[in-house]
C-alpha cells in the first residue's frame, strides 16, 4: 500500500500515545535474581573490533573514535536504552560518565564489551524496579482525575535524581495507560455494538473483539508478557544496542544488524529471503496466538500441502532440536525462528481455525529461498479522462532498486529493479500508453549501480549521479550505452517524503536532465551511500562511506529533491533527514557537463496552476489536507491530562472532525456517510482484515492513493499539450501561461 495511513490526531490520542518508549519495548524480569546472565560471545567482542575499528578508520567523516566521540557513544547508548530518560537516574549518568566516558571508544576497538554489558545489566535492574513498582500499584485503585499532566515527550529533559522523583512520574505512566485503556474498552464495546445492530459493516470479516479483560488486568497482562519475553533474551541485543550507538554518533544511516536482523537486511536488498514462504500477523481479538495470513505459491509451506491460511503457530523446533511453546511471543520472534539457512528443517506445531488444543499438527519442513515476486516492480495501465476523452498512462511501481548481488556474484540467475523495469517499459509501449508515470513513493533506495542502470533507460546518455569519498575524490557516474533508450516519450515521476537514496538520485537527474516532470513532495535527503558488509565475524553492517551529488553540483544530502509540482505531504517532517540526528551536512561540488534532453521549466507554473486547481475540487485530497490539518493540532503537544473526562472531550472533538471529513469524501464520490464513529472505524477495521488475506498484488490501489496517480497522470497530459502548443520553448524562456482552464 503506497499511502501510509496518516497519523491521525485519534489514533494517537486513542492508540497509546502516551506508553513509554521505554515501556513498549522493555523486557524484565520480575527479580534481579530471576534475570539471564548476559554476556558477550568471542564472536561479538571480535565483530565489535571490527566495526569500531572501521568507523574509526573508514567512515565518510575520517572523525576518530577518540575521547570526545567516546563520550557521545556513551550518550547515544544511553538513549539508546532509556529514551525517555524514565528508568536511570542522575547518579547511574554521573557514575557512567566517570567509569567509561572517555575510554568507551578503546574498549570497543580492542573488543572489550564489559562496559557495554555492565550498562545494560544496570538498566535491566532499573526496568525491573518499574515493572516491580508497577505490578504492585495495579493492585491499587488508581485516581484516574488527577487535575495534572503528563509529559509527553522526555528525549531532552533531565533524568530525574531521585527515586522518588522518578516513582511520581511512573505513577503518572499507569494512570494514562489506564486512562488509555478505559477509552479503548468503551469505544470497542460501541463498536461491536455497532457491528450487532448493523452486521453488513463486517463486510464478511470476522472482527472477533479482543478479550474481555478490565483496563488493570490487561495492562498486567502485558506486563507479564515483556516480562517472561525476559528468559529468551540473548547477548545479540546488547551487542546491537552498543554497535549502532557508535555508529548513529557518526551519522543515522551506519548500523550494524546481529544474524537474524542481517536476514532481513538482505530480503529488503535482494527481494529474496531464506525461510518456508508464509507471512505472519497476531491473531485479531487474542494477542496470546499468531496465525499464518497468506502462503507464497511455491515455498516450502506450500509445496507441503499441510500448511493452511488461518493456522496458529503454537511451537516452533529446529532441527535436531524439540519443539518450543510460542503462545503468547510477539510475531517479531515468532519470525526469527522460522527463517534459517536454506536447506535446514523447521517443524511447525500448528492448530486450525476452531480446532482444539489436542488436535494441533506437527509440520516438518525444508527451508528454501523465497522469491518475493509480489514485492518487485509492478506496471499497470490507467485511463484518464480528459475533456477530450480518455488516455492511457502506464504506471510503473518501484517498491526499492532492489538487486540479487549474491546471487549474481555466484553466477545464479537473480533479479534485479534495472531489468524488471525495462520489461515493464516494453509492456507498457505495446499498449501504446501515452505517457509513463514512475511511482518511487515510500521507496528507500537501493543498489547505485542499479539507478545508474534503470536512468540510462530514459536518456540518452551523459552523467547520472556523482559521488563524492572522505577524501574528496569524486568519481561521475554515467551512462554508457551509447544513447540507447527504452523509453523515449513523455515520463514523470512521483515523490514523497518516504523517497529516499537511490528514489532520490533518479528524480534529480531526471529534474536536472529536463527529461521529466517531477512531482509530490520533498524528499527524504538521504544523500549518502553505503558500503554492505557481508564478510564481518558475525552479523552485518552497512558503513556511510560516499556522498551522492546531482550532476548539477548539488546534493541530495538533507535538503532532498524539491518537486516541480507539489501535491499534499502526508508525512510529518520528522521523517526526513531534516531533523534526523547526526545527519551530514549539505554542500556542493562543481557540476558534471550535460545536455539536456528537454524542456519543463518554463509549463510548471501553468502547470501548477491547473493541478492547483483541479486538487481542490478532488475528494481525495480535500480529505488527506483535512486528516492532516485535524494530525497537526496534537503534533507539538507537550503534556496531556491525566483527567479521564478531559481525556475523552478532547478525543470526542477529534473524532468528530474526523468523522465530518470522512463523511464529506464519502457524500462527495457518491457513498453512504456512516452514522457514527463506531460504524466507521467498523468499517476500517473489515478493510484491514480483508487486504491483510490479499497478496501484496492483489490488493486493490485505495482510492485516497489513487488520486494522486490520477492527478500525476493529468499533469504529465497537461505538461505535453503546453510542449506541443510551444515546440521552440527553451529552458530559459519565462514561465509560459494560457488563460484556459484546467482540464479534468
Amino acid at each position: 500500500m503506497k499511502l501510509q495511513t496518516l497519523a491521525c490526531a485519534v489514533a494517537l490520542m486513542t492508540g497509546g500515545l502516551f506508553f513509554s518508549h521505554t515501556v513498549n519495548e522493555a523486557i524484565a524480569a520480575t527479580s534481579v535474581e530471576q534475570q539471564v546472565t548476559l554476556a558477550p560471545t568471542r564472536e561479538q567482542s571480535l565483530v565489535t573490533r571490527q566495526v569500531a575499528t572501521l568507523v574509526d578508520r573508514q567512515h565518510y567523516l575520517n572523525m576518530r573514535l577518540d575521547a570526545n566521540v567516546s563520550r557521545r557513544v556513551l550518550a547515544m547508548y544511553i538513549d539508546s536504552l532509556d529514551p525517555d530518560h524514565t528508568l536511570f537516574l542522575q547518579s547511574d549518568i554521573d557514575e557512567f560518565n566517570k567509569k567509561y566516558g572517555a575510554s568507551l571508544g578503546t574498549s570497543l576497538k580492542t573488543g572489550d564489551l564489559a562496559p557495554a554489558f555492565n550498562i545494560y545489566d544496570r538498566y535491566r535492574t532499573r526496568l525491573n524496579s518499574f515493572y516491580q513498582y508497577a505490578m504492585q500499584q495495579l493492585d491499587k485503585k488508581q485516581d484516574l482525575h488527577r487535575n495534572d499532566f503528563i509529559e509527553l515527550d522526555r528525549e531532552e529533559a533531565p533524568f530525574f535524581k531521585s527515586k522518588r522523583e522518578q516513582q511520581e512520574h511512573w505513577q503518572k505512566m499507569l494512570v494514562s495507560q489506564l486512562i488509555n485503556l478505559n477509552i479503548n474498552k468503551e469505544e470497542e464495546a460501541a463498536k461491536q455494538q455497532a457491528l450487532k445492530a448493523n452486521p453488513e459493516l463486517a463486510a464478511g470479516q470476522d472482527l472477533t473483539p479482543p478479550e474481555d479483560l478490565s483496563p488493570v488486568d490487561t495492562l498486567k497482562k502485558r506486563y507479564r508478557r515483556q516480562i517472561e519475553q525476559q528468559t529468551r533474551i540473548k547477548s545479540d541485543r546488547v551487542l546491537e544496542k552498543i554497535l549502532n550507538a557508535t555508529l548513529a554518533t557518526y551519522d543515522p544511516h551506519s548500523n550494524y544488524y546481529a544474524p537474524i536482523e542481517a536476514m532481513e537486511l538482505n530480503r529488503q536488498t535482494t527481494l529474496a529471503l531464506e525461510g518456508i514462504g508464509v507471512s505472519i500477523r497476531p491473531e485479531r481479538g487474542n494477542e496470546d496466538y499468531t496465525r499464518i495470513e497468506t502462503i507464497v505459491d511455491g515455498g516450502p509451506a506450500s509445496k507441503s500441502g499441510q500448511v493452511k491460511s488461518g493456522d496458529r503457530i503454537i511451537g516452533v523446533g529446529q532441527e535436531g532440536d524439540p519443539i518450543v511453546d510460542v503462545i503468547g511471543w510477539p510475531s517479531s520472534e515468532i519470525v526469527g525462528l522460522i527463517r534459517g539457512k536454506r536447506g535446514t528443517k523447521v517443524t511447525l506445531r500448528l492448530l486450525a481455525t476452531g480446532a482444539s488444543a489436542n488436535q494441533a499438527r506437527v509440520v516438518t519442513l525444508t527451508r528454501d529461498v523465497i522469491q518475493e515476486e509480489d514485492s518487485g516492480v509492478r506496471s499497470r495501465v490507467v485511463n484518464v479522462k480528459r475533456n477530450d476523452g480518455e488516455h492511457k498512462i502506464g504506471v510503473i511501481e518501484i517498491p526499492s532498486f532492489y538487486l540479487n548481488y549474491r546471487a549474481r556474484r555466484e553466477g545464479n540467475s537473480y533479479r534485479s529493479v534495472s531489468v524488471d523495469t525495462q520489461k515493464a517499459l516494453v509492456s507498457l509501449q505495446s499498449q501504446n500508453v501515452e505517457g509513463v508515470v514512475v511511482d518511487l513513493r515510500n521507496n528507500p533506495g537501493g543498489s547505485l549501480e542499479e539507478v545508474a542502470r534503470m536512468l540510462g533507460q530514459f536518456v540518452k546518455d551523459g552523467p547520472v549521479v556523482q559521488i563524492r569519498d572522505g577524501n574528496g575524490n569524486v568519481n561521475v557516474f554515467r551512462d554508457e550505452d551509447g544513447g540507447e533508450q527504452v523509453y523515449s516519450g513523455p515520463l514523470a515521476v512521483i515523490v514523497n517524503l518516504a523517497s529516499a537514496s537511490a528514489s532520490e538520485i533518479f528524480s534529480a537527474a531526471i529534474q536536472d536532465y529536463q527529461r521529466g516532470i517531477v512531482i509530490g513532495s520533498t524528499t527524504t535527503g538521504k544523500g549518502t551511500a553505503q558500503v554492505q558488509l557481508d564478510s564481518l565475524a558475525y552479523g552485518q553492517a552497512t558503513l556511510t562511506q560516499r556522498k551522492f551529488y546531482r550532476i548539477t553540483g548539488g546534493s541530495t544530502q538533507n535538503k532532498g529533491v524539491v518537486p516541480d509540482v507539489p501535491l499534499i505531504n502526508i508525512y510529518d517532517e520528522d521523517l526526513g533527514e531534516r531533523k534526523a540526528k547526526n545527519a551530514l551536512k549539505w554542500d556542493t561540488i562543481q557540476t558534471a557537463p550535460y545536455k539536456r534532453e528537454g524542456v519543463v521549466t518554463p509549463f510548471v507554473p501553468q502547470v501548477t496552476t491547473w493541478s492547483t486547481q483541479r486538487i481542490k475540487a478532488e475528494p481525495q485530497f480535500v480529505y488527506l489536507s483535512a486528516l492532516k490539518s485535524i494530525a497537526e493540532k496534537t503534533k507539538d503537544k507537550k503534556q496531556s491530562s491525566l483527567n479521564i473526562d478531559v481525556r475523552k472531550r478532547e478525543i470526542k472533538d477529534l473524532e468528530t472532525e474526523t468523522l465530518r471529513a470522512e463523511n464529506e469524501r464519502r457524500t462527495a464520490t457518491g457513498l453512504q456517510p456512516y452514522a457514527n464513529w463506531e460504524s466507521y472505524q467498523a468499517a476500517l477495521d473489515a478493510r484491514s482484515e480483508s487486504r491483510a488475506k490479499m497478496k501484496a498484488a492483489q490488493r486493490p490501489p485505495l482510492p485516497e492513493d489513487e488520486a494522486f496517480i490520477t492527478e500525476s497522470a493529468n499533469i504529465l497530459m497537461d505538461m505535453v499539450s503546453l510542449q506541443k502548443a510551444h515546440p521552440d520553448a527553451k529552458v530559459s524562456d519565462p514561465s509560459i501561461t494560457v488563460s484556459q482552464k484546467p482540464v479534468s
